[in-house]
């Protein structure tokens, strides 16, 4: 597909090899999925953005030898290149068994290579009520906040997905935003809250941009995704309040506090390769 077809592609909200509906997956049984353009991704039409990718490996996660006295507390992504759009499939495995601690690991495929790598703690949940406490600062609720279109800065079907307001401190580089979406993760399944809200925490890296993307400009895409969940969230609505750092060797990070209606609920970092475009 040239650029131009691509683009006109996008434009028509049509990409040759996607599932037609209004969720971001289409389950093929057997592991397998198909991507919609809602799950298509800003830098290049024809990939899935990171977001819904990551959603849809914690759901494979989350329905992999579920027990009730665990919960996922850290799910580490590795992007290992492009994600393809289309079809694709997912395996999952225990990597560490265990009474109170186990490792999993789930794998993207598309087009015969490994696209993502996740691997996922799940810990043994108690009864810690007696010696709570958060550190990280509430944000402003989404009523104090103002609607933000994302695809006036942003491209792709993924982007449009999203209903988007930004806090009134927000600016380049450091911001607050909070995110949702009407759209079911895979078509006529249900998924838990945090899964959900999971296919929505890569947008950090695009919320606050220190530098316009685009022609002329830089390339900033992250080459993994780090969460750490110290409670479960729950709801429709992600809060991301981040700063977006550049070093001087082509290298940077964006780092998020993550938010539910209820308050903080875990972290998520991004490490960046800057690159002129």
């Amino acid at each position: 597909m040239t650029q131009d077809t691509a683009l006109k592609a996008e434009q028509d909200g049509v990409l040759p090899g996607l599932a037609v509906g209004e969720f971001y997956y289409e389950d093929l049984g057997g592991g397998r999925f198909r991507s919609t353009i809602h799950a298509q991704g800003a830098w290049n039409a024809h990939e899935q953005h990171m977001a819904p990718a990551s959603g849809i490996l914690a759901h494979a996660l989350a329905q992999h030898e579920p027990r009730p006295d665990l919960r996922i507390a850290r799910i580490s992504y590795e992007i290992l290149g492009l994600i393809h759009a289309g079809e694709f499939e997912v395996a999952v495995r225990t990597v560490r068994p265990g009474k109170t601690i186990e490792l999993v690991e789930a794998e993207l495929t598309a087009r015969g290579r490994v696209a993502i790598r996740a691997s996922a703690w799940r810990l043994i949940t108690t009864d810690s009520s007696a010696v709570a406490a958060v550190e990280d600062t509430a944000i402003p609720p989404v009523e104090e906040c103002e609607r933000w279109d994302g695809s006036t800065e942003w491209p792709g079907g993924y982007i449009r997905s999203l209903e988007m307001y930004q806090a009134p401190h927000h600016r380049s580089g450091n911001g607050t935003v909070w995110i949702r979406t009407a759209h079911p993760l895979v078509g006529g399944a249900e998924s838990p809250d945090w899964v959900r809200l999971m296919g929505l925490v890569d947008t950090a890296n695009g919320i606050a941009t220190r530098v316009p993307p685009g022609q002329g400009s830089w390339a900033f895409p992250n080459v993994d995704l780090q969460i750490h969940m110290y409670r479960e969230p729950r709801g429709e609505w992600l809060g991301i309040d981040n700063a977006v750092s550049f070093g001087a060797d082509g290298i940077g990070l964006t780092s998020s506090v993550l938010h539910d209606a209820d308050g903080p609920f875990g972290r998520a970092e991004q490490i960046l390769t800057l690159r002129r475009s």
